[in-house]
């Protein structure tokens, strides 16, 4: 079921099917289940965030070039006639592999949270997307602002500002995460754009993202090494294995599913149902790392809240 999601896109019109719209949500939903699990990753990977997420987007751009060749093999394509990984004309791909800049410096952000803070911190920082989104993409669309959509950003802000009151060691870790939401707020709105001007498909728009985050990150790496001599960038052979399973389920396959799901619901609402992503982060992190000793009252009810915003929001 799982690969005949990511290789068809949602449907346009199927009496004996969910609708396009129910589709993606269905698509959504996926990608946040998995991509809670991403978080866990910063805590269980040894190398510091800049080189972590640099081997992330190679790798998984590796593994999705690989899927996409062997598809079209089996299908009979060939790069002049209609195979997604034929060149793209330059303005398309500089546009595309902006949009992975945002994504893999996002990345760097949030797991430079986590390593900071921890992995509940960095993964709940993430939640304020849904209220940067509301304010953010009115003014990029030159829209009048959803009050609707404010007022579900603001609730989730203050479900923020009760976790976030339940420990002031980790403001450094806060700090990191809060920016890396306002880097994934740019990017959601930024490639949700670009795939509507372009048309190109999630694996095609994806391979190119990657591609451009690996470029960029890269040639950051010899100048995080130096300026950070003390942290490790060599990846040990357990930080390998994890590294595989990093960069192809839980990279390649939520961000197809969100790509597709952008193709029929909006920014906002991907951004806001991503709230759920820190709720299963953290869940998972309080089995394996038991983190539950450190949270208290305060934070259970910012999470109550922010799960409430998600189930208020409608369909647009």
């Amino acid at each position: 079921m799982l690969y005949y999601m990511l290789t068809h896109s949602t449907p346009q019109h199927s009496p004996s099917s969910q609708s396009p719209t129910g589709n993606a949500y269905l698509r959504l939903h996926l990608a946040v289940l998995i991509a809670g699990g991403t978080g866990l990753f910063g805590r269980l990977i040894t190398v510091g965030e800049l080189p972590l997420v640099c081997l992330r987007v190679i790798m998984g751009a590796a593994f999705l070039a690989a899927v996409m060749a062997l598809q079209d093999l089996m299908s009979g394509k060939n790069p002049a006639r209609g195979s997604r990984l034929h060149r793209l004309p330059r303005r398309e791909l500089l546009m595309i592999m902006g949009c992975g800049v945002l994504l893999s410096v996002h990345w760097v952000f949030y797991y430079g949270s986590i390593k900071a803070a921890n992995v509940s911190i960095g993964a709940v920082c993430f939640a304020l997307v849904g209220f940067f989104t509301a304010v953010i993409e009115p003014l990029i669309d030159r829209r009048p602002p959803s009050w609707r959509e404010i007022a579900l950003g603001l609730l989730t802000v203050v479900g923020i500002g009760l976790i976030f009151g339940f420990d002031a060691r980790h403001r450094l870790g806060i700090g990191l995460g809060i920016v890396s939401s306002v880097l994934y707020t740019f990017f959601s709105i930024s490639s949700k754009r670009v795939q509507a001007s372009t048309g190109r498909s999630s694996s095609t728009m994806l391979l190119h993202e990657l591609i451009g985050g690996a470029v960029v990150l890269s040639l950051a790496v010899p100048l995080y090494s130096a300026a950070f001599p003390d942290v490790a960038v060599i990846p040990t052979p357990r930080d390998w294995v994890l590294l595989v399973v990093f960069a192809t389920i839980f990279t390649v396959v939520p961000f197809l599913l969100q790509l597709q799901a952008l193709r029929h619901i909006s920014a906002f609402t991907v951004n806001l149902t991503y709230n759920l992503e820190p709720v299963y982060t953290i869940l998972a992190a309080m089995l394996l790392f038991d983190e539950a000793a450190e949270l208290n009252f305060s934070f259970y009810l910012g999470i109550s809240l922010i799960v409430i915003a998600v189930a208020l929001r409608g369909k647009k």
